[in-house]
């Protein structure tokens, strides 16, 4: 009985044994995967950081341009309407150049007839 009992106590021992065994290896597993998840972690938090770094630059860089489209839309401005000055003043001599040219056409044909009359009479051609 004694012996069945050291079997048994034995036995016992070797399973508590492996038990414990199996505890620590799960417990090793739960502790790199902790870690491996606040690497993770670490690199996100750094991730995130960068991000907002690069988001507030950006922002920075698109008011800085915003501010500068507009200070050249002053500048330019006024250089804007003096051409369209100048194009509405184009217009308005190419328009009395063609009024000019009717005239003057109108002129010609109406005078032609005269002239010719003139030129038949004088040299008495009926």
């Amino acid at each position: 009985m004694r012996r069945g009992i050291r079997e048994s106590i034995s036995h016992l021992r070797e399973d508590f044994g492996d038990e414990k065994d199996h505890a620590h290896e799960s417990r090793a597993v739960i502790h790199r995967r902790l870690d491996e998840q606040t690497s993770k972690i670490g690199k996100l938090e750094t991730t995130v950081a960068i991000s907002g770094q690069v988001d507030a630059q950006l922002r920075d860089q698109i008011a800085d341009l915003r501010d500068q489209v507009e200070s050249n839309q002053d500048a330019v401005l006024p250089a804007l309407e003096e051409w369209k000055c100048m194009k509405a003043l184009g217009y308005g001599i190419s328009g009395l150049i063609a009024l000019a040219g009717l005239t003057i056409g109108g002129i010609v044909a109406w005078a032609s007839d005269g002239a010719v009359a003139a030129l038949r009479h004088w040299l008495r051609i009926n």
